[in-house]
């Protein structure tokens, strides 16, 4: 068996993908991940605590990038300017072969209960930091948790519509289009609800 290849972790995620969407995620063990690409069941633990954690591993680099975006804001932006700028560092880390391999996982996700729950955990997750980002840089408490929920909400419409069949913009211009129509929205509530 081939044991200490290069790209160790990246084969067994893109094995568990094709697994995952052929067989069902409840139906593929880490065994059987692990063979498919020549590997011990020990080497994949060796990698990942358990198959679920193929789908969410990376937590810290992807809050990371959204945080780096926070931390490149220019210290006058609003918390929404802010918010954008790290939508932005984000999105330039999805380039567009990373695409099919994001759809598939969602579709896995999409089809279990506890997968889904366990996304909605990594979303509230990214929400909490960068809120606190934000009340680092002195915004109100408010503020700063309406502007990085709704980060984090536009994000996850731009992400499941650039992960659509047929899409071809990239994740930044989908981002933009979400964030104008935010804005938009925002801007036609009437006087009296303000």
């Amino acid at each position: 068996m081939v044991r200490w290849e290069p790209g160790t972790r990246e084969r067994l995620q893109k094995a568990a993908l094709e697994l995952f969407a052929t067989r069902g995620f409840e139906q593929t063990t880490a065994t059987e991940i692990a063979q498919s690409v020549g590997l011990t069941e020990r080497t994949f633990f060796r990698h990942f605590s358990d198959k679920r954690e193929v789908l969410f591993h990376g937590q810290q680099a992807f809050v990371r990038v959204f945080l780096d975006g926070v931390d490149a804001a220019p210290e006058d932006a609003s918390p929404f300017e802010v918010v954008a700028c790290a939508l932005r560092s984000a999105a330039a880390s999805f380039p567009d072969e990373r695409r099919v391999p994001t759809r598939v996982r969602q579709s896995v996700i999409d089809q279990n209960p506890a997968l889904r729950e366990r996304e909605r955990h990594k979303l509230a997750s990214l929400a909490t930091a960068i809120a606190d980002a934000l009340r680092a840089r002195r915004v109100g408490d408010l503020a700063a948790t309406l502007a990085a929920e709704s980060g984090v909400t536009v994000f996850g419409i731009a992400a499941a519509r650039w992960a659509r069949d047929g899409e071809r913009r990239s994740l930044d211009d989908i981002v933009t289009e979400v964030l104008r129509e935010l804005v938009a929205l925002a801007a036609q509530v009437s006087p009296e609800a303000r």
